[in-house]
């Protein structure tokens, strides 16, 4: 499949419905019973594909006033793989329904923290696809 045509299931819209951006907020009053207290937003971006793997991004926008330092987000893939607000199982069978008869998503991990910038990092979710 060529790169556009994959890249036109995830705009912004479809990408905002399959992570929304309040559920960042969500996951911090949960772990710690206020939102505010959260050092980043959380936002799901599509990365690349190839021909039987789809990689997405969750990237980590460090909040004013806050630090998002390695040591805050090194150990967040593991976190994020069984915690029910994150909920990256639901995404990926969000995706396998997004993209119909396309691909199917036969599996997925997380990947190691990439630090991007001082005030950016992610967690790549690779996806294998089956055409």
């Amino acid at each position: 499949m060529a790169t556009g045509t994959m890249k036109s299931f995830f705009t912004k819209e479809n990408l905002e419905k399959l992570f929304p951006p309040k559920r960042a907020d969500e996951f911090f009053e949960a772990l710690f019973g206020d939102a505010s207290e959260g050092a980043y937003d959380i936002e799901l971006v599509y990365k690349e594909h190839s021909t039987d793997t789809l990689v997405m991004d969750l990237l980590l926008h460090e909040r004013p006033n806050c630090c998002l330092a390695c040591n805050l987000t090194q150990g967040l893939p593991q976190v994020f793989s069984r915690h029910p607000i994150i909920n990256v199982e639901g995404i990926v069978q969000d995706i396998d329904a997004l993209l119909g008869d396309t691909a199917e998503c036969v599996s997925w991990t997380l990947g190691y923290t990439q630090q991007y910038s001082q005030s950016i990092h992610a967690i790549p979710i690779t996806i294998t696809l089956k055409s």
